[in-house]
């Protein structure tokens, strides 16, 4: 192996800011049946989450849907996110100089979202060409977080053990899925005042902070081998 580790990154709310897009057409797309959901819900309370889950929990409150409005509903309301994303999506603060100063690592990307909207995502905002085709979606592996393994799945791909990968997540949903996993977990927390991150991750608060812990879990990885 080139290097110690093997960097695994989240994508939304990690690489790219496209929460705010999600939240707003979810709430447009749910309240359209009778779902009460605003988009500050989605930070609040769902972050990170599948769809189809945050469907579930709306229904235990408010009452069934048709299940027959769902799939035409989802697919609408991802389409009307994909033209959004390819036109209005913002990488996250600090994103794309962090992954400069981290070029030289293997790195993947590992989301709850459909391949194409993460394709989308790193197309809108340049980051495409330091993935090329290293994206793990919990569509295609038919896993999604806070399950291990989606992360799993990712790690065997990438041809690194669980314990010489390093998740990036900014949510407690994928930073809870990577501990199961037995990896090392970065908690990009970018609302401290109001979020905990778990025990056995690394908190950091901003992206451009990122370099120099990865540098240091690099180190220590590679002392922990030569030691063997």
């Amino acid at each position: 192996m080139a290097h110690p580790l093997c960097l695994l990154f989240d994508c939304d709310g990690t690489l790219v800011d496209s929460e705010p897009l999600l939240a707003d057409e979810m709430a447009t797309a749910l309240n359209a049946v009778g779902l009460p959901f605003q988009a500050t819900d989605y930070i609040g309370e769902f972050r990170g989450a599948r769809f189809r889950r945050i469907v579930a929990e709306l229904e235990s409150r408010h009452g069934s849907v048709d299940p027959d409005v769902l799939e035409p509903l989802e697919i609408n309301m991802r389409a009307n996110l994909d033209r959004r994303l390819a036109t209005e999506l913002t990488p996250i603060d600090g994103a794309t100089e962090a992954l400069a100063a981290l070029s030289d690592f293997p790195m993947g990307v590992v989301s709850n979202g459909p391949e194409r909207k993460i394709r989308t995502s790193l197309v809108a905002t340049g980051m495409d060409a330091l993935f090329g085709d290293r994206l793990y979606s919990a569509y295609t592996a038919n896993c999604w977080k806070p399950d291990p393994c989606l992360y799993l799945h990712a790690a065997h791909e990438m041809g690194y053990p669980a314990a010489h990968c390093l998740a990036i997540e900014d949510s407690v949903v994928g930073v809870q899925a990577a501990l199961d996993a037995g990896m090392r977990v970065v908690h990009l927390n970018r609302f401290p005042e109001a979020e905990t991150t778990p025990e056995g991750a690394i908190m950091i608060t901003d992206m451009l902070q990122l370099p120099s812990v990865v540098a240091r879990l690099a180190r220590e990885q590679a002392t922990r081998a030569a030691a063997r």
